[in-house]
Parts: C-alpha cells; sequence; structure tokens
C-alpha cells in the first residue's frame, strides 16, 4: 500500500523549485545591495565632495561641473563592477572585463574630469602663506609639515603610551583573583563614560601646576588618561577567550611567567592589541578640544588646529584650499586602515566579560 500511495503522488518539479529559490535568493540579494547602497551614498557624499573640490579652482560653476561629472563616472563604474561580482562566476573571462571596466572608467576621467583639475589648493604644501587674506596670523602659523609632525608625535605617543600600560593591567584583570577585582572593572566602565569635557578646566589648572600646560608631552599624557580605561577593559576582554591551558603547558615547560605571557598570550590577542592600538591613535589624529585648550603657543599645532585655522581663513572665500587640507589630514588616517582593516573587522566581542 505504501508503495502505491508513493506511486501515485506527483512527481517534484525540481525545475520549477530551483527558479523559486534562484528568485528568492536574487531578490534578497537586491533588498540587500539596495539598502546598502542608500545608507553609504549620504557617508559617501562629503568625501568625494572634499576629494574634488580640493582639486578644483574658486570657480563654482566648474566646480559643481567636476563633482557631477565625477559623481556620474563612480555611479557607471559602481554598477559596472557590481554587474561584474554577480557574474564572475558564469563569465569565460572575467578578469579582461574587469580590466575593460577600469579602462572605460580612466577614459572616461581623462576626458570629462581631468581637463578641469588643478594643483593650486595644494600649494600650502611648499608655500608658507596658507591664507591669502593679509592678515598677521600667517605669521603664527606653521609649516603643515610642523603641524603633521606635531600630530604624530601625540597620536604615536599616546598610541604607544596606552598600550605599554594597557597590556599589562589587562592581562593582570584577565588572570588573577583579588580582592576590589569586580569594583576596579565597573570604575574602569564609570571612568570611560565619564564626560571628558567636564575635567578641561581642571586638566587645564593641573598642568599648569605641573610645568606641562603648553606642551606637547603634557596634552599626550592627558589624551593617555582618558584613553586608558577603555583600552583595559577592551583588552581585558581579548585575554579571557586566551585558554589558561596553553600557558600553563608552557609553564610546566619550564618557561617563566613573562616568557609564556609574552611568547604564547600575546599572539594569541594580536587581533586585540592592532585593533585597539589603532583606535588609539585615530583618537589622538583626531583630537581638537583639548590640543586647542592645551596648547597655548600655535608653533605647537597639530593638524586638526592647523585645519580649523585654514577654514576660518577661508570663510566666505575660497574652499579649494579648506578641502585640500582636509584631504592631507585624511591621507595618514586612510594608510593605516590600508593596513590594519583586516584585523579591525576580525574583533569579536563576544568573548568580552565582566
Amino acid at each position: 500500500m505504501a508503495n502505491d500511495s508513493l506511486a501515485a503522488a506527483p512527481p517534484m518539479d525540481w525545475v520549477r523549485l530551483e527558479r523559486r529559490g534562484l528568485a528568492n535568493r536574487i531578490g534578497l540579494l537586491t533588498v540587500v545591495i539596495v539598502f546598502l547602497t542608500i545608507v553609504s551614498v549620504p557617508l559617501l557624499l562629503p568625501y568625494l565632495w572634499l576629494a574634488v573640490k580640493s582639486f578644483t579652482t574658486s570657480d563654482d560653476r566648474i566646480g559643481h561641473l567636476v563633482l557631477w561629472r565625477v559623481g556620474l563616472i563612480a555611479t557607471l563604474a559602481y554598477a559596472g563592477a557590481l554587474i561584474l561580482a554577480l557574474l564572475t562566476e558564469r563569465l569565460p573571462r572575467p578578469a579582461l572585463l574587469w580590466c575593460a571596466l577600469a579602462a572605460v572608467v580612466v577614459l572616461l576621467m581623462a576626458v570629462f574630469v581631468l581637463p578641469h583639475l588643478t594643483l593650486a589648493n595644494y600649494r600650502f604644501l611648499w608655500q608658507r602663506d596658507i591664507a591669502e587674506t593679509g592678515t598677521s596670523r600667517q605669521d603664527l602659523m606653521p609649516s603643515v609639515w610642523a603641524a603633521l609632525t606635531s600630530s604624530l608625535l601625540l597620536a604615536v605617543a599616546q598610541t604607544i603610551l596606552v598600550m605599554l600600560t594597557a597590556t599589562p593591567a589587562a592581562y593582570a584583570l584577565s588572570r588573577f583573583a583579588f580582592a576590589g577585582r569586580e569594583n576596579l572593572l565597573r570604575g574602569l566602565l564609570l571612568l570611560h563614560a565619564f564626560p571628558a569635557l567636564a575635567l578641561t578646566v581642571a586638566i587645564f589648572v593641573q598642568l599648569h601646576y605641573m610645568g606641562l600646560l603648553n606642551a606637547l608631552p603634557g596634552v599626550v599624557l592627558v589624551m593617555s588618561a582618558l584613553e586608558l580605561p577603555f583600552a583595559i577593559f577592551i583588552l581585558k576582554g581579548f585575554f579571557d577567550t586566551v585558554p589558561w591551558d596553553i600557558e600553563m603547558s608552557a609553564l610546566t615547560d619550564g618557561a617563566t611567567r613573562a616568557q609564556a605571557f609574552r611568547l604564547i598570550v600575546l599572539p594569541q590577542v594580536r587581533v586585540g592589541l592592532i585593533a585597539v592600538a589603532t583606535f588609539t591613535f585615530l583618537r589622538g589624529w583626531e583630537e581638537y578640544v583639548f590640543v586647542q585648550t592645551l596648547l597655548i603657543d600655535k608653533s605647537q599645532m597639530t593638524m586638526s588646529l592647523y585645519l580649523f585655522y585654514v577654514a576660518q581663513d577661508s570663510m566666505g572665500a575660497d574652499y579649494g584650499m579648506v578641502a585640500a587640507v582636509g584631504m592631507v589630514y585624511l591621507l595618514p588616517v586612510l594608510i593605516l586602515y590600508v593596513f590594519t582593516q583586516k584585523y579591525i573587522t576580525q574583533m569579536n566581542f563576544g568573548g568580552i566579560k565582566g
């Protein structure tokens, strides 16, 4: 009877089911791509405007023309890349098509955009006078290279100080049980959540009596103290995910605690160390409030202050130089992201424990 009922059942239309599944996948993929595109456009447009404006003259008509042309070419490139990415497995020679798309984009840029571009807005890279207002401010302004050096010193010194302090502190909080440990962790969270701007006056007075006011090391110490709680708490979560067994095996084999920490534990949390160091660097690189407050002498001006004064001098006039300074300001961040983005995307906060 069972065999008769199976024989009487209609055959499955596998072709129809395959088409339905393919349609569902295409529909879902289309919705996801459209959503991500709509969300990304408002985030990318300011950067597109910044790049275009930095290479165009003060003529708004030309600037708008170049912006629209670059936008249309970018849209064409995005659509072509999207189509090629979706059809790569079905195309006989996808590499040739990618090269053809790149050649078309380069050709369009060379014909419709390149003739309208200029490097005049980047003259501050080789000239000292960044402003054309005739005021005395340009006498107080350092060169952009001095501002870049100050920003790099601030960000790098802050990163080194935070990582050298936060790493052993996070390891101790993760591995050792002592009285007040939980209260210490709650205190770290409270310190991170406390608004730093409320401490501006107190920090100003304290650095004055310490003799560190109007000095870059004073700003480094302040920024490092503000970043330490967050760095310790995040790194503790990464140390928590490292099994105690592998460290105990190294101790059993004759390694000292320091050797086990350096050779066994640290490689296991490399992703967390690089990610936290990257965020710490970016925090120091973009700092403006404490730099403006604590560095009275503008000869130690960082790039954030440099960009502010250039924008103030160009207010109501030419924004091309402001955009050019902004592009120089973004360049170290982009370079850092290129080298660290694969580690940042591997961060897993699921292992963080209180």
